[in-house]
């Protein structure tokens, strides 16, 4: 499970609640969390700003993981 859907469920937003405040279908913010569609760096901003958090702290582990895979 990725660091997002744990941070999301940790302040109780579902799915469809993230999808709606980004401006994005639920299935598109599904194909997020779940690594099925590649995240641009402004959508990554988005959700960021959220949680006050910084895109870092929430995408880089889940890439250093899918990178590492990919070798």
């Amino acid at each position: 499970m990725s660091f997002l859907i744990k941070l999301r469920k940790k302040h109780k937003i579902s799915s469809t609640d993230m999808a709606n405040k980004l401006g994005i279908s639920k299935t598109f913010y599904w194909q997020i969390e779940h690594g099925e569609r590649r995240l641009s760096y402004e959508m990554a901003v988005k959700i960021s700003n959220l949680f006050n958090l910084k895109p870092d702290d929430i995408f880089y582990k889940d890439y250093i993981k899918m990178m590492k895979k990919q070798s």
